[in-house]
């Protein structure tokens, strides 16, 4: 009689930082999948993930090749992401020789790294890595097809109303950082009295936060995170938790909008408790606000 563990339908699960892993594993395991997890040194949390998922593995940010037969090896054909990877380390001294590449990594990475013929974007970096696994038959879905709920819900979630600047401040951060994200430079975006104060780039949004709040001593400035217009939902999906709410906090800010059905909010209930105990307006805003 078959094991209990071989019914199962098996999953994979690319895991970087923060707690996104750990609660996109809970959704596949409650939905009946294995979850075979690789983890990406340096950036995710093994601590947390050994509990969450049925199999964890750690695997060099380069090991393209030892990830594929990782899962190869204990037959799994669809997979997913979830977390964040540090790309700042990409760009270190040596980065490429401390990313551990093997050789699919190299053959995969060459023309970005070393010839330059075609570009870092994240887009473009991590559209080949899926691109590599889908030539050994492992398709990567979208995390969020396994858990939705994930997705924010349009609406003031928390905190104080707008005020008419902060509204104003939001449509305009709203276009810079759309059309940010339509450069596939970054996703965030620190507003006030319509000005920009910082953007995101390679560095993130909590140190994108952080900066806006070192060139704007006075605080009261407003976040915007929207997704790329041409988001692909597989990979770098906006995600927001407890720990950018209080970077925001620390920092003097006092909006953060977000884009609603485009941005993974994790931990919902702390985060909006947080807010109002804080007093941050969290609002997710669906399609765009009106001009």
């Amino acid at each position: 009689m078959a094991s209990t563990s071989a019914l199962k339908p098996k999953i994979g699960l690319l895991a970087g930082w923060g707690r996104y892993p750990a609660v996109v594993a809970d959704a596949l395991r409650g939905q009946g999948f294995e979850v075979y997890c690789l983890g990406v040194r340096q950036n995710a949390d093994f601590d947390m993930l050994k509990s969450h998922v049925d199999h964890l593995a750690p695997v060099g940010l380069a090991q393209l090749g030892r990830a594929i037969r990782y899962f190869r090896r204990h037959g799994v054909k669809q997979a997913t992401m979830a977390g964040k990877i540090h790309k700042v380390q990409l760009f270190k001294r040596f980065a490429f020789l401390h990313a551990l590449p093997d050789w699919r990594a190299i053959r995969v990475f060459w023309p970005h790294f070393v010839t330059r013929t075609k570009d870092c974007r994240d887009d473009s970096l991590l559209g080949a890595v899926i691109d590599a696994y889908a030539e050994d038959g492992i398709m990567f879905a979208p995390a969020t097809d396994f858990a939705p709920e994930l997705l924010v819900q349009a609406g003031h979630l928390a905190g104080p109303p707008l005020t008419p600047a902060q509204e104003r401040d939001i449509q305009f951060g709203w276009q810079v950082a759309k059309e940010m994200g339509r450069l596939d430079i970054g996703q965030s975006v620190a507003i006030r009295g319509q000005t920009v104060i910082a953007v995101e780039a390679i560095e993130g949004t909590d140190e994108c936060i952080r900066r806006a709040g070192k060139l704007c001593e006075q605080g009261n400035f407003t976040i915007v995170k929207v997704a790329k217009p041409q988001q692909d939902m597989r990979f770098d999906v906006p995600t927001i938790g407890l720990l950018t709410l209080e970077t925001l906090h620390a920092a003097g800010g006092r909006v953060l909008a977000i884009e609603a059905g485009r941005t993974i909010l994790v931990d919902q209930a702390a985060v909006c408790h947080y807010a109002e105990t804080h007093g941050i307006s969290l609002i997710a805003v669906d399609g765009g606000p009106t001009t």
